[in-house]
């Protein structure tokens, strides 16, 4: 059970907590245009008339008039102008209300996303610290918004909501205040001009706004409101001390399997369906053994509720009433439907009837009782019938342990003196109680009280009993023994709920672990099915689709039992062995179900001598079913991601490579053709100085265009793994000098300074590619830096060995998420090297071939504070000694 104190403890502390921070009020609607930040501006309005110190922090009237004039007469704190890629925007003040410090601010639309820059990225985040300051919050928010809700809301509408609040944020909740709309008028005001502009209207209606979305966004957001409501409820009642009350209505139906299951389940959906409630189905499992017959009814009514669309679940506990009760309180239940409890042998002797102990103690649930004339016969006939009560193993043990008992007893006496011999047959019943249930206890101690009357009180060897003290003294035993054999009895239950709860959570978290480790579907298939197999110790398979079974290990399959797995994946249901359809076949298959799909089935085939599944085997098979189908769904969604990733990577290289191609072939090629043309057609009436102008620009356009196809074909090298290394000493001032020396071929104006370590050692490199890396990096910095400033160039070796070149320059530098994106190809921004005559290739060809090199190459912010520093990193390699011939 779960101990009440703890559960006052833990809601009195969270109640503690949130008095001492501000308090959070959330206006919830349905979709865009149904009045929360009316609303909202309406109820600081009147808070403002009681005294209250309101200002809005910030408002979105979307120019609607009605809604601006409830701002007259509030304060309302400045926006902060923000500067984002040359753009101004206005934004909410954090700090400055912060400043202010009111008693109520006002935060229009939570999942706003921040300007970036900003402190958070979310608005929820700032009104975190505006109630952590101890400000109280009044707040709006779309239910489409909810983190939780994000994938319901994709279902419903088809729309994927990108700006999302997390659902911790209800945890600071004080109140919830749902503004509702009919759909009706919703698209009323829509129509009207009152939510968007006429045309996004008329898209939205097709889309987002169609009656069909708003009247499920509408019963979300009430459902919604309903569950805070009920929450807020229960930890209140909690922190006071006082026990849980519902307002879902939960319905809870208690079965046992013994005659009546499938007619409680079906009574207990009406029931829910009239109330709109939800509902479970449970048995109690105490820890004694379940007939065949009683698991087989069990297994039905889960079946049939699960079909009927309730919930299923097993409950263990020595107690049938205590557990049903902490079920109750722990799922927020108002009723409780169960059968006519039926009158077993000699129970009236130790407990009151389970109806009896629930009307007692469940005084704050409705408890609805059904029978039925087949019942009512059948309980009239158990007050005769023992059979289920007590096996004949079990009345075996009983009658040996009063025998053994009674020859202990005997060799006691005689040999060792022992006066009180009560204490061997206490024990006796003990040893009965703990291995069995609790009707061969009380057969184990009857026996063992007439045995010890009979054989140790005088007179012996009759029931008479000869003294006052000796009534006294077997009456207490027999006493005694009831007490102990109770114990016993309990302990037992108790030790085997929680050895299979315990059997049950370890193969889970086993299975778990292994599935999150699982990287491909492959691994995932092989976790599952050595699972499986360790914890039921059968032949497992996993089948996917229409894959066939008898593939690889797998074994080999009769027409009857694919039939059987084909049916289980196509109805969503259980069958083959243990189940009513296709039970001939020799395996028994569980559908891999999630979120309506079923990617596959798995199958077990347990020993021809095994009559059944047991509940506790049948729930542990079904929940680990539903793991390995969410680790399944799992690897397939990031397969199919990462596929859309290398898709969209492919295509937009493509399409890079296209732009590239058009624009920095096209343009040295107009460059030439035109000279080329002013020359065959003017040449002769050209001065000199116009002809060789005409002839220079010709030479530096087919260089750039030959620069520009070397790359691509540098490019097509590295990603074809056919870059060869030819390694030999080189000095690091003839590499650098050598890559300045072209630089100032092309551009004459260029200004550049070495800062070259003293006695700087050589370095084993392939010459020609570290050479072309150091000046594709030297040019593309000559491309940023303003005009008259020089490039400044440190080489010298780290203290790890590595050599260490850095090329500074003095150009507007390169934003800090954008820096590690310069080295992929064609990445082109407004500062990038596309937009002074580059091709997107340089700083990706660099990387690859200092990367061939064991080097790294990275970008780092200038040391002035200005411009941008690429730094390239070499280690210092040395050749393989020449083998000696």
């Amino acid at each position: 059970m779960i101990d009440p104190r703890s559960v006052q403890a833990d809601a009195l502390i969270d109640e503690l907590r949130r008095q001492d921070a501000g308090r959070l009020t959330i206006f919830l609607g349905a979709a865009p245009g149904v009045g929360k930040t009316y609303a909202m501006l309406g109820r600081a309005r009147e808070l403002q008339r009681r005294g209250m110190d309101v200002v809005v922090g910030i408002a979105e009237t979307h120019g609607r008039a009605e809604t601006q004039a409830l701002l007259e007469g509030l304060e309302v704190v400045p926006r902060k102008k923000v500067e984002y890629q040359g753009h101004k925007l206005e934004e909410f003040d954090l700090d400055a209300l912060l400043v202010r410090k009111p008693a109520v601010a006002l935060i229009d639309e939570l999942a706003h996303r921040n300007v970036p820059g900003s402190r958070h990225d979310r608005r929820w985040q700032d009104v975190i610290e505006l109630l952590d300051a101890g400000i109280d919050v009044y707040t709006t928010v779309n239910i489409q918004h909810l983190e939780s809700l994000n994938d319901v809301v994709h279902r419903i509408t088809g729309v994927r909501v990108s700006e999302t609040v997390p659902d911790v944020i209800f945890d600071r909740l004080r109140d919830i205040i749902l503004v509702d709309l009919p759909p009706r008028e919703l698209i009323e005001r829509l129509q009207q001009g009152k939510v968007y502009v006429p045309e996004q209207a008329a898209h939205a209606l097709q889309a987002f706004f169609s009656p069909s979305n708003l009247a499920a966004l509408r019963e979300l957001a009430m459902q919604t409101a309903a569950d805070r409501v009920d929450s807020d409820l229960r930890e209140s009642q909690a922190a006071r001390g006082l026990p849980g009350m519902a307002l879902r209505r939960r319905v809870v139906v208690a079965i046992d399997g013994r005659g009546q299951s499938e007619y409680l389940v079906r009574i207990s959906r009406r029931l829910a369906e009239r109330r709109d409630a939800p509902w479970t189905v449970v048995t109690v499992q105490t820890g004694g053994t379940t007939d065949d017959a009683q698991q087989l009814e069990l297994d039905r009514a889960f079946s049939l509720a699960r079909r009927l669309g309730g919930d299923t679940e097993v409950l263990h506990g020595p107690s049938v009433a205590d557990a049903l009760l902490d079920h109750a309180a722990r799922s927020g239940a108002s009723t409780i439907v169960l059968g006519r409890t039926r009158e077993r042998p000699f129970a009236r002797m130790f407990n009151r009837t389970l109806t009896q102990q629930l009307l007692q103690r469940g005084a704050h649930y409705e408890l609805t009782i059904v029978s039925t004339p087949e019942a009512r016969a059948k309980a009239r006939r158990s007050l005769l019938d023992v059979r289920g009560l007590l096996t004949r193993n079990d009345l075996v043990l009983a009658i040996v342990a009063a025998a053994l008992a009674i020859a202990a007893g005997w060799l006691a006496e005689r040999w060792v003196g022992l006066d009180d011999l009560s204490t061997i047959f206490i024990v006796a019943v003990v040893v009965v109680a703990s291995r069995t249930r609790m009707t061969a206890a009380v057969i184990a101690a009857t026996l063992c009280f007439f045995a010890y009357n009979f054989f140790f009180i005088e007179p012996r060897y009759t029931f008479l009993i000869g003294a006052r003290q000796g009534v006294v003294t077997v009456l207490l035993f027999l006493a005694a023994a009831l007490v102990a054999g109770r114990l016993a009895s309990k302990l037992r239950a108790q030790v085997v709920a929680l050895r299979a709860a315990n059997a049950h959570a370890t193969a889970l978290q086993t299975l778990g672990r292994q599935l999150a480790s699982a990287a491909d579907l492959g691994q995932v298939i092989n976790a599952g099915r050595m699972a499986l197999k360790r914890a039921f110790g059968v032949e497992t398979v996993v089948q996917l689709g229409d894959e066939p079974f008898d593939q690889g290990d797998a074994p080999m399959m009769h027409d009857r039992d694919r039939a059987a797995a084909d049916w289980a994946r196509k109805n969503r249901q259980a069958a083959g062995r243990f189940t009513n359809t296709l039970a001939n076949s020799d395996w028994w298959f569980l559908p891999l179900t999630v979120d309506g799909a079923t990617p596959g089935v798995i199958g077990m085939r347990f020993a021809a001598n095994t009559q059944r599944v047991g509940v506790e085997q049948r729930r542990l098979a079904e929940a680990m079913a539903d793991d390995i189908a969410q680790a399944i769904m799992r690897t397939r969604l990031v397969a199919d991601l990462e596929n859309a990733r290398v898709t969209g990577e492919t295509e937009r290289l493509r399409s890079a490579l296209l732009s590239s191609v058009s624009h920095d072939l096209r343009s040295p090629l107009a460059s030439i053709i035109g000279s080329a043309g002013s020359l065959d057609n003017y040449g002769e009436q050209m001065s000199r100085e116009d002809r060789h102008s005409l002839l220079e620009t010709i030479r530096l356009e087919g260089q750039r265009l030959d620069r520009y196809i070397q790359n691509l074909l540098d490019m097509t090298r590295l990603g074809h793994g056919g870059l060869t290394l030819n390694r030999d000493w080189i000095g690091v001032d003839e590499l650098l000098g050598s890559a300045v020396g072209r630089l100032q071929r092309y551009q004459p104006e260029a200004r550049v300074e070495l800062n070259i370590a003293e006695n700087l050692r050589p370095i084993w490199v392939h010459p020609a590619l570290v050479e072309q890396a150091l000046f594709n990096v030297i040019e593309n910095a000559a491309k940023f830096s303003p005009t008259g400033e020089a490039l400044v160039i440190h080489a010298r070796d780290q203290d790890d060995g590595q050599l260490r070149i850095d090329v500074e320059d003095r150009g507007p530098g390169i934003p800090e998420e954008e820096r590690k994106r310069i080295f992929d190809m064609f990445f082109s921004v407004e500062r990038g090297d596309r937009g002074r005559m580059g091709t997107g290739l340089g700083l990706a060809i660099t990387q690859g071939m200092i990367g061939a090199h064991g080097g790294s190459v990275e970008a780092l912010p200038g040391r002035s504070g200005t411009g941008t520093t690429i730094r390239i990193t070499l280690p210092r390699m040395e050749p393989l000694p020449a083998k000696l011939s």
